[in-house]
């Protein structure tokens, strides 16, 4: 699973010294936590995400907190997952869990209307959506 950390010209990755990180586009850790809590509020709050939300244990504190920690590197911000828990193994974290296409497109839907809220231009929510679904594709473990 490859790391979305530059972020180039809206749409397109880029090693040149003027690209800047996801993480730096997006506005650091302020507003990625406010990305993870408005995307586990909707969790909580619709209906249409129940099934993931069961997933979650209450309160959803720890949750939130890995999320973040795991999205600012994942974003090309500081490691913090790595730095407190090592690797994320992020499929093996999650075989406890029977996740599916079901499973895969809420997390996709909560996410997409959490940048939605934020108003996250067009051009960083597709860019961020695309990485998004190749990492929640890669998650899915069970037979649709």
């Amino acid at each position: 699973m490859a790391t979305p950390a530059r972020y180039h010209g809206g749409m397109s990755e880029s090693n040149t010294p003027d690209a800047q990180t996801l993480y730096e586009v997006m506005g650091g850790a302020e507003r990625l936590r406010e990305l993870v809590d408005r995307f586990y509020d909707l969790m909580q709050l619709e209906p249409e995400f129940a099934g993931i939300h069961a997933m979650h244990p209450q309160p959803n504190d720890s949750s939130r907190d890995k999320l973040f920690m795991f999205l600012s590197g994942w974003m090309g911000g500081p490691d913090l997952f790595v730095e407190r828990y090592g690797h994320p193994r992020l499929r093996a974290r999650h075989l406890p869990f029977a996740i599916g296409t079901k499973e895969r497109d809420q997390w996709l839907r909560a996410m997409a209307w959490a940048m939605e809220d934020l108003g996250y231009d067009e051009a960083l929510r597709m860019r961020l959506m695309q990485s998004f679904f190749n990492t929640a594709d890669w998650m899915r473990n069970k037979a649709d």
